[in-house]
């Protein structure tokens, strides 16, 4: 039996001019960003927030992902490389061989320190505008995975983040890693996030009036970490430490955020449990 195997060998460069490339990875992270605050325009009108707080909040959640994200690859992934280059954590510059830089982009965010930069530029931007910070994060859990969905994709089309090998028929043979058939890992997140948007956005829809305090954001984070804890188990190791882990250091980064989740899960549905007023009845 023979299996056609999906050979991907995208060039992440959609085109470059002047050494400056424009790539799949920029436009997917944008794009998502872009549909995010599009719905969440559509959630703040629905819950009577002023749509300048929307702005606000976009400026500090963008600076906060991508600061948390950055800075979480660099300290954790590769500390001492970053820490002999440190301009490139802040800069989407490489060295050459011949002494000088070239334009490379941001190689490498990781999700957890997006998670908690955002969650840090939540803090600020409620303390801006003086809006709750439990409801402000439910809002922004809503979100929040179809987001994270775009930044897969964006992974795919970089071919980083592969899976191991594997003989499904559905595997990819990701041409600029080698040329064994494996896991698309980036696809599974991909998919798993947009479902979870999905539910997310559903429950807003229906069940809004007992679904508060905390719940959504609980809810969100405690999926998405328990998605990323088992797709885990069919990446390939992103550092060579990692090959004498039983679990890797993306699984041990969930944990916490898992548990969190947990947390805000009870505490939402008891919290809104105990805040619905008592019927009253009369004779």
């Amino acid at each position: 039996m023979i299996i056609n195997y999906i050979h991907w060998n995208i060039d992440p460069e959609i085109f470059k001019i002047l050494g400056i490339s424009l790539r799949y990875y920029g436009v997917l992270f944008v794009v998502g960003l872009i549909l995010c605050i599009y719905i969440l325009n559509w959630i703040f009108k629905n819950e009577n927030i002023p749509l300048v707080n929307l702005e606000k909040l976009s400026v500090y959640g963008i600076i906060g992902i991508f600061a948390g994200a950055r800075l979480a690859h660099c300290l954790f992934y590769e500390p001492s490389y970053y820490f002999s280059h440190p301009l490139e954590i802040i800069l989407p510059i490489q060295p050459t061989v011949d002494g000088g830089y070239k334009f490379s982009g941001f190689q490498g965010l990781a999700s957890h320190g997006g998670t908690l930069g955002l969650i840090i530029a939540l803090i600020i931007y409620t303390k801006k505008t003086k809006e709750s910070i439990i409801k402000t994060i439910d809002l922004i859990a809503i979100v929040a995975p179809l987001g994270a969905c775009f930044i897969r994709l964006a992974n795919l089309m970089n071919s980083e983040i592969i899976g191991i090998p594997t003989n499904v028929p559905w595997a990819f043979i990701f041409v600029r890693e080698d040329n064994l058939p494996r896991h698309p890992a980036q696809l599974y997140e991909a998919i798993s996030y947009l479902l979870i948007f999905g539910l997310m956005f559903y429950l807003y829809k229906t069940r809004r009036e007992n679904l508060k305090n905390g719940f959504f954001f609980g809810l969100v984070i405690t999926l998405i970490f328990v998605a990323r804890f088992f797709i885990e188990f069919i990446k390939k190791k992103q550092v060579p430490f990692e090959e004498q882990m039983q679990f890797d250091l993306g699984q041990l980064l969930s944990i916490p955020f898992i548990v969190l989740g947990i947390g805000f899960i009870i505490y939402g549905l008891i919290k809104t449990k105990n805040n619905k007023p008592s019927a009253r009845y009369t004779v």
